[in-house]
């Protein structure tokens, strides 16, 4: 089980940097199993900010040139790349909601409930579910198969494979998990789908499995079109910080000590500090039991590593308010949370603070404000920017 800790992950960023090179670049396709060391497990760690994105290609650069590092440093940037695209463009992940609500609601596809169950009749399928709830993780590249045979063999929505997904994954977000599904749909990058073959799941799991029977065709899934994207807003600080401040984290970003070290000012001010989440928001059917103890474990950890910091036991406008009317709060400072359940949920804790007269200040981290305006568009041209970011630029 993966701990969920600060030091645990730092243990394994600290273990795979000798990996992150050559030795990463050649295996970092193959699934070997749950066992596996070929991939650096850090997901979990990076997507609750537990450990950062900046630490990681820090200590990786250290170790080894872009050049020979560099298929390790873009995985690390896919997941910027992903949050940065989808917050110019928050409706795709309000559709996304939407269509999960109205499926789980409605009449399900009659196999659904099935393959929930490992139960589909293929086999690699059944054992990835098993991996997944048992583990909270799958290989990058099982997650692209697992997601076209989801779509394109048993054809099933893409969206209830995306929930899933987001209620079992220790490193499920609202931006990668999504547009990765839409991406294997070919609605991410239009028309453009991804197919899952026999010969390359036999590859690639070292002959484990080798599904017969999948699509032989994955012809691109239609939608509605959404709005012009806007643009990323270049204010690091979002509203003016009072003379009382509570610093309130979340689990977007757990890691308060390089957060404010990147706001003097902000963390000069904080008197007082909580931390807060709700997981089970990521889907109307809540999450699994292995999400739920990751997440309670990184807040318990954020909170040991905070000075005189308190584990709400809400995430309730009324018990933030509670806290700061305990502490004599007039501002109450949290991390940027990127667009998804968090940021639907500070959204309205702005309009209930701000009634009883208390701001809301957002701090955003240079690692984001730097990247992000520059997904506007494909991976391939935000790559060509990854050079300059890693130094600063």
């Amino acid at each position: 089980m993966t701990a969920p800790s600060r030091a645990a992950g730092l243990d394994a960023l600290q273990a795979f940097v000798p990996h992150a090179g050559a030795d990463y670049r050649r295996d970092r396709n193959h699934d070997t199993g749950p066992a596996r060391t070929n991939v650096s497990g850090l997901s979990p760690y990076i997507r609750h900010r537990l450990v950062t994105e900046q630490e990681v290609v820090d200590a990786v650069l250290d170790r080894h040139s872009l050049h020979t590092a560099e298929k390790f440093v873009q995985e690390v940037f896919w997941r910027t790349y992903w949050k940065g695209w989808l917050e110019q463009r928050p409706d795709v992940w309000r559709r996304y909601r939407a269509e999960v609500a109205d499926l789980l609601a409605g009449d399900l596809p009659a196999r659904y409930a099935d393959v929930l169950a490992g139960r589909s009749g293929i086999e690699a399928m059944d054992a990835w579910v098993h991996e997944l709830v048992e583990t909270g993780y799958l290989h990058n590249h099982t997650r692209m198969w697992f997601a076209s045979i989801w779509v394109f063999t048993l054809e099933l929505p893409w969206q209830l494979g995306a929930d899933f997904f987001h209620r079992h994954l220790l490193d499920g977000d609202a931006a990668s998990n999504t547009l990765s599904w839409r991406w294997v749909a070919g609605l991410q990058t239009r028309g453009k789908t991804y197919l899952a073959t026999t010969e390359n799941i036999a590859r690639y799991t070292d002959g484990r499995f080798a599904p017969t029977g999948l699509a032989t065709q994955a012809r691109a899934l239609d939608e509605a079109p959404f709005p012009a994207a806007v643009p990323v807003p270049s204010d690091d600080v979002d509203g003016r910080v009072g003379e009382h401040v509570g610093l309130l984290l979340h689990e977007e970003d757990l890691e308060p000590e390089s957060l404010l070290a990147e706001h003097p000012s902000v963390a000069a001010s904080i008197r007082a500090a909580a931390v807060t989440a709700a997981p089970e928001q990521r889907s109307p059917a809540g999450v699994s039991p292995a999400v739920a103890a990751f997440t309670a474990g990184a807040v318990a950890d954020a909170a040991t590593r905070t000075t005189d910091a308190t584990v709400l036991d809400s995430v309730e406008p009324s018990a933030v308010l509670d806290w700061a009317g305990a502490a004599d709060l007039d501002t109450v400072v949290v991390p940027f949370a990127p667009v998804g359940p968090v940021r639907e949920r500070l959204d309205l804790l702005r309009s209930r603070l701000s009634a009883e007269g208390v701001s809301l200040v957002i701090v955003r981290r240079r690692w984001d404000g730097r990247a992000w305006p520059y997904a506007s568009r494909g991976f391939f041209p935000f790559r060509g920017r990854i050079p300059g970011l890693v130094h600063g630029r």
